[in-house]
């Protein structure tokens, strides 16, 4: 088995989509049109679901909305272990409830972000790793200094690691260097991609895993690219990337969410509004995602 494929033992590996949510036009949550789209990503070619993620406006939920999504992704997956809830709250103990609750619902791993309420220095990120991890069910890190403002270096993931809190780490910092200092001092940690547009970089660096967000438009593509970089196959792996990078890089912006969901929306499927206070998307780059997702489905991206 390739290590960097999917499987029940290290169900964080593989492509696991930031699935983004789908509302009605009254903004409520449409759990009917989430669990098709989670049965969609997976029949074309993606390995599971991450719910309940920045994608997934998490922030924007309710507590009974925030359970129900993890309820449904686990029945539209057809294996719980292919869903791996974001747990990330303002306290330790409410990220170990949802981490409880993931594994109730039979979930595989769970996702979760550094302390985000204020800036966590080392003694408070590795106790809250710890606190979670407890629950015994598997934490990926998520690693992702632009919003946190806490950034898991990687002496710091080392330390997480070697205490038994983390088994992956989501990397989010754009800095692709890290990937080799990360594997000198903690050679057991999986390194997970964790910008769509340092794919490539970070596939060759060796991870063994997608935390993705272009899929939820393009994810046939995106999964033939993903499959091609981690198994060094530049001759089709760097004209797909070539083609893709002029969307894949919009998941590295701060409007990711809306224009994820309107390249969904031009690709055929439903992305529709975000929750307040996030906006659609107007002007320049309403027009320039517009135009690169337009291009990509000419293309023949599907």
């Amino acid at each position: 088995m390739n290590d960097t494929t999917w499987t029940t033992e290290r169900p964080w590996r593989g492509i696991m989509v930031a699935t983004t949510l789908p509302f009605r036009d009254d903004l409520s949550v449409d759990h009917d049109a989430y669990a098709e789209h989670v049965a969609w990503l997976i029949a074309n070619g993606c390995d599971g679901v991450v719910p309940n993620g920045s994608l997934g406006e998490y922030q924007t939920l309710t507590a009974d909305e925030r359970a129900r999504v993890v309820r449904t992704a686990v029945e539209a997956a057809g294996d719980g272990a292919r869903v791996m809830p974001g747990v990330a709250a303002y306290g330790s103990a409410e990220s170990r409830r949802w981490a409880e609750q993931a594994a109730e619902a039979g979930c595989g791993s769970v996702l979760l972000l550094p302390p985000n309420a204020y800036r966590a220095d080392e003694p408070s990120v590795l106790a809250h790793y710890a606190d979670v991890a407890q629950v015994g069910i598997p934490v990926v890190a998520y690693n992702n200094p632009i919003d946190t403002k806490v950034d898991l270096v990687p002496d710091l993931l080392a330390k997480l690691h070697t205490a038994g809190s983390i088994v992956a780490v989501k990397e989010f910092s754009g800095d692709v260097r890290r990937a080799y200092e990360i594997a000198e001092l903690a050679p057991d940690l999986d390194l997970l991609i964790g910008a769509d547009d340092v794919l490539l970089e970070l596939a060759l660096a060796g991870a063994v895993g997608w935390i993705a967000g272009y899929p939820n438009a393009l994810p046939a593509s995106c999964a033939e690219l993903y499959r091609a970089a981690v198994a060094g196959d530049l001759a089709t792996a760097r004209p797909l990337y070539r083609s893709l990078h002029s969307l894949l890089r919009w998941d590295s912006k701060i409007e990711f969410v809306q224009c994820i969901k309107l390249s969904m929306d031009i690709a055929g499927r439903r992305g529709g509004p975000t929750r307040p206070p996030r906006l659609a998307l107007t002007g320049a780059t309403e027009a320039a995602v517009r135009t690169a997702t337009e291009k990509a489905v000419a293309d023949g991206h599907r």
